[in-house]
């Protein structure tokens, strides 16, 4: 998890994690990363204020509010994503760093007589695929209703876009200026072709004796050294009332009188017809129109004589004339169904084109009386009823919920039957009841009862594509903690047992390292302690560089040691002794694709250094004071250790 949070705001693309389609809530360069830029001078500071920049005073509330953004962002891609594991990452450290270099930016442009215009801000906006509407176009209630959603404001969009404005002029030019020499590059690119060749001893945690049984003191001591291992993250319950068609069901049986309106209002659905299945071909002249008649009339078939003329025939499939007129013109409407079947007819002029036709199948469709199309003109009008009724509930409740109504006066006044959850994470897991998990209708009330916060009105959430929502309110919000050691002691004694095998198993380890280290055979030190012989192991730099992520961590460490040596190295399930026996470099004075691949990284690289350095000017001409006492206090209330966390 906290890898995945790591990528996320140390990306190219992704400086700070972004809210939604607002990657616009920090400045967020797209030429590099300049976050961790934290200013030496940490000097008190007073009011409510965590950092001064030049002039700028940034608040408790901005920081705070940052986090929280951030912290809900994560938890749209990743549901258990808790404030603990935020914190552990440093996501608040760097959401700091982030709105002080954004201000900085800001004075430092407007010191330089820099201005981002409304316009800029207004078209930057508008381009936001969220913004707009059906038409392509800027939708202002969009906009609004966004804002409100996340209890965001235009002014503070407006200010966090002109800061990333700001910056990326700043910045940009900076960014792609790095360019390396061929010369600089060559001694790395040949650091990729270099080999290294070892040998890699298995230590699992098997080898170790389980030893005596632990005492109620060694599993106490173990729970209060590894709380952090039995943490439960936050979890809430929610009061919900779900609105279904089924709730609206009286309001939509239809009546004799709605049927009988319906059969009226539809006099051509229900009348005898006559239906054809028609072939055509259209040509934009009359002359290839009569040219695909006469063929046709000479035996060949409509689809040949229009494929003849480089056309392509096409069939109407038990169309009546009303819907034929519609899908061509009423001149060939008139025609083809004056025609007896099987005659060809045209080409007839319309729409500037002529079409040629001809009807292959004719079937005459009985009408229907009141009471034969009853049943499905029932279903229609219950179906639309049901829609209506629904949207009449959810206007009235959306009416009470601005006038400050409360959930149980909701769920009174509608007449709807309430429910509340169990305590769950965001993803609609129990994790005190593995076998539980939510249906699908509670996710969408989950996820919105995970973006609230205590106190917030209930919210109307969308549920279905029939209409159907929900009526939520956020519940009990249990602060993430770890179980009570009653509760786990089993798990706790196993997982002590589990850590003194490791350790013992470290031990053999250790004693296995300082034998080859002092010059014994790799394979016999490692026999002698009644563990297998060594398996061989090699690769080139650029072998682990084509892809970091998946590289052997033994393979890894091995280009960090000295010939000859061994090292140690934790693995799941035990530990590996790495031995190195062998270093082969080669010149890329002939691989020039290599020595061109390592120069462009190389000049990203230095592009990124430079952004850096520029940005840590910035700051200390602009002068930066952090308060580390406030920060502390955002730190402790996001966390909840300055309170009541819950149980």
């Amino acid at each position: 998890m906290l890898s995945f949070f790591r990528r996320i705001i140390n990306s190219k693309v992704g400086v700070i994690v972004t809210l939604g389609v607002l990657a616009v809530i920090a400045i967020a360069f797209a030429a590099g990363d300049i976050t961790g830029l934290r200013s030496s001078n940490t000097g008190g500071l007073t009011g409510g204020s965590v950092a001064k920049v030049g002039d700028t005073k940034l608040t408790i509330a901005d920081l705070r509010t940052r986090a929280q953004t951030e912290i809900d962002s994560l938890r749209q891609q990743q549901p258990d994503f808790d404030v603990g594991q935020y914190l552990a990452a440093g996501g608040l450290d760097r959401a700091l760093d982030q709105l002080v270099t954004g201000v900085s930016f800001e004075q430092f442009g407007h010191d330089q007589g820099m201005v981002i215009s409304k316009r800029s801000v207004d078209g930057t906006i508008a381009s936001f695929p969220a913004f707009q509407g059906p038409n392509g176009k800027f939708d202002p209630a969009a906009y609004q209703r966004l804002l409100s959603d996340r209890k965001l404001t235009d002014a503070g969009i407006r200010t966090d876009l002109t800061r990333q404005l700001m910056g990326q002029q700043l910045t940009l030019p900076i960014g792609g200026a790095a360019q390396v020499p061929e010369q600089l590059a060559l001694p790395y690119a040949s650091l990729l072709l270099e080999r290294r060749q070892g040998q890699i001893g298995i230590i699992p945690n098997t080898v170790g004796a389980r030893g005596p049984e632990p005492t109620d003191a060694d599993i106490t001591g173990f729970y209060r050294r590894n709380l952090g291992r039995y943490n439960v993250p936050e979890r809430r319950s929610i009061r919900f009332a779900l609105v279904t068609p089924d709730a609206v069901k009286a309001r939509a049986t239809p009546t004799e009188a709605e049927i009988a309106t319906a059969y009226r209002a539809n006099p051509a659905r229900f009348a005898a017809a006559e239906k054809r299945d028609i072939e055509q071909v259209v040509a934009l002249d009359q002359n290839t129109g009569n040219g695909i008649a006469a063929r046709v009339k000479g035996g060949a078939s409509l689809a040949d004589a229009a494929r003849a003329a480089g056309l392509d025939a096409s069939t109407q499939t038990g169309t009546t004339k009303a819907a034929y007129a519609a899908a061509t013109a009423p001149a060939v409407a008139d025609a083809v169904f004056a025609a007896a079947r099987g005659a060809v007819v045209g080409p007839v002029r319309a729409n500037g084109t002529f079409t040629v036709a001809r009807t292959t199948i004719v079937s005459q469709v009985a009408g229907k009386t009141l009471d034969q199309a009853r049943g499905e003109l029932s279903a229609e009008t219950a179906k639309r009823k049901s829609v209506e009724a629904l949207v009449a509930l959810h206007d009235q409740l959306d009416d009470q919920t601005a006038k400050n109504a409360t959930f149980d006066e909701l769920i009174s006044d509608a007449k709807l039957t309430p429910q509340t959850s169990p305590a769950l994470l965001a993803n609609g897991t129990d994790p005190l009841n593995p076998g539980f998990r939510a249906p699908p209708t509670l996710q969408p009330l989950l996820a919105a009862a995970f973006q609230a916060e205590e106190g917030d009105d209930p919210q109307l959430v969308p549920i279905g594509q029939d209409g159907s929502f929900g009526v939520v309110a956020l519940g009990r919000v249990i602060r993430a903690a770890p179980r009570p050691l009653a509760e786990i002691r089993d798990t706790v004694q196993r997982d002590f047992l589990a850590d003194r095998a490791h350790r013992e198993a470290r031990r053999i380890a250790l004693a296995v390292l300082a034998k080859t280290n002092a010059g014994t055979p790799f394979a016999q030190a490692l026999t002698a302690s009644g563990l297998a012989a060594p398996r061989p192991a090699a690769a080139t730099r650029a072998q682990l560089a084509a892809n970091p992520s998946a590289a052997p961590p033994a393979l890894v460490l091995m280009f960090s040691m000295a010939k000859n040596s061994a090292k140690l190295l934790e693995v799941p399930g035990g530990w590996m002794v790495v031995r190195l026996d062998t270093i082969t470099s080669t010149s890329a004075a002939g691989r020039p694709q290599v020595v061109a691949a390592t120069r462009a990284d190389l000049a990203r690289n230095v592009g990124n250094e430079y952004l850096q350095q520029f940005a840590r000017a910035v700051r200390a001409d602009v002068g930066v004071k952090i308060d580390t006492a406030a920060v502390k206090r955002v730190k402790a209330d996001l966390s909840g250790s300055s309170g009541d966390a819950g149980n």
